[in-house]
């Protein structure tokens, strides 16, 4: 599998475990507030690490790493995801994946065959808004379909939404919380004004304050068993 990026410690991405991070070239959305533009675009100037370098880096980390995330990018987007996350829980470690929903055959293998041990899914917005949030044709049935079989799994699971002013507004959030009706957790992101963004415009807006937030979270508590916040300062 091809992986573009390597962070080596991360203590947030995976929740309750020491982890490291690996990302997978290219996605099939185009989010502004992703801040992973060399990543998404597959750019030439960031070498790919080799699978067997990657590897080898797992097996020399085996005393510290708990946990490995697989992110991206959109990892669904490589074939042979199911087989590097196969070789990651082989070597004894927890597997984590980030995703899009876009791609709930592979989402069901994973499941199936106990691939992964948590699964973090975006939920960009509400569905009438997808397509504007994602800057590119959406199959939402797709989307409905993935959050369905995160829902009906007996794995960790978590859906997020990482929260813009000029991407959701406030009437927005009951709409999202009835689209993932009953789940375990939802996570609301503060939007990242950092360096790599996909819409660089979106760092000089205004941004919803904590308590919008905790305007939400109530909201979204009438749908959900869990809400947190990431990211607020």
């Amino acid at each position: 599998m091809r992986v573009k990026g390597l962070q080596k410690t991360t203590l947030i991405d995976f929740p309750g475990l020491i982890a490291c991070t690996a990302f997978t070239p290219g996605c099939n959305f185009k989010c502004g507030f992703c801040y992973n533009a060399g990543i998404v675009f597959d750019d030439k100037g960031i070498k790919d690490i080799p699978e067997k370098e990657f590897f080898e880096f797992l097996e020399k980390r085996k005393k510290v790493l708990e946990g490995v995330v697989v992110s991206g990018g959109e990892p669904t987007m490589q074939k042979d995801l199911p087989e590097f996350l196969a070789r990651v829980k082989s070597l004894g470690f927890k597997a984590k994946l980030d995703t899009n929903g876009s791609n709930p055959e592979m989402l069901k293998e994973i499941l199936d065959k106990n691939l992964a041990d948590y699964i973090a899914m975006d939920i960009k917005g509400t569905f009438e808004n997808y397509e504007r949030i994602c800057g590119v044709k959406v199959e939402l049935e797709k989307i409905k379909q993935s959050i369905e079989l995160l829902k009906s799994s007996k794995i960790d699971y978590e859906f997020r939404t990482t929260l813009h002013p000029k991407l959701q507004e406030k009437q927005d959030i009951e709409k999202i919380g009835e689209a993932v009706k009953g789940a375990k957790l939802i996570v609301l992101q503060q939007f990242s004004a950092v360096e790599g963004l996909i819409d660089e415009k979106l760092a000089e807006e205004r941004l919803f304050s904590r308590e919008d937030f905790e305007e939400f979270g109530k909201i979204l508590e009438k749908s959900v068993k869990k809400v947190e916040f990431r990211n607020l300062d």
